[in-house]
């Protein structure tokens, strides 16, 4: 089969209006898979309190568990956006190392500010559509707009519940 013939990337966008459990969502949904011999990659975010008691945002690595602490300590009084763009560039070149190695589905932490701009996990989300990898990821509600233009019809709206995705994946895996 000629690569245009090959049908376009599946994605299933999950609202995030309550990332945390949005977020713990994927994370679970791809152990499982992982646990039944799919070939997961990709990150989610996870907020982690430090020995000061500072909560920090970390993406973990779906498929070797590395952490990447994507918000800094900027010093007490800062109002400065902590983002730590270098932890996020690292992140999403580990997602796109993983499309290139052939991953069955990639789990993308979310579409965001950062994403909305083109930047931030863009490339991981270019690269599994380049691949033609399956893709979760949760959309803020702020960027819908956003998302739209950028995702375009290869997304789909998903429930942010375990059956609704078992469904999408059922459906993504076994299309006929």
């Amino acid at each position: 089969m000629i690569r245009n013939e090959l049908p376009p990337t599946p994605i299933a966008a999950l609202p995030a209006q309550d990332s945390e459990n949005v977020q713990s969502l994927m994370r679970r949904f791809a152990e499982e898979l992982a646990a039944a011999g799919v070939r997961i990659a990709g990150v989610t975010q996870t907020r982690v309190a430090d020995p000061d008691g500072k909560t920090r945002i970390m993406l973990r690595d779906l498929s070797c568990g590395a952490h990447y602490p994507i918000s800094q300590d900027l010093g007490r009084g800062s109002v400065a956006c902590n983002l730590d763009t270098g932890e996020l560039a690292m992140a999403c070149a580990a997602v796109e190392r993983a499309a290139r190695a052939g991953a069955d589905l990639i789990v993308i932490s979310k579409f965001a500010k950062q994403e909305a701009s083109r930047g931030g996990l863009c490339d991981a989300f270019r690269a599994a559509m380049t691949a033609r990898i399956p893709v979760i990821a949760a959309v803020s509600p702020h960027f819908r707009e956003e998302w739209s233009v950028f995702a375009g019809p290869l997304a789909e709206d998903v429930a942010p519940d375990r059956e609704a995705l078992s469904r999408w994946w059922t459906r993504v895996r076994n299309p006929n």
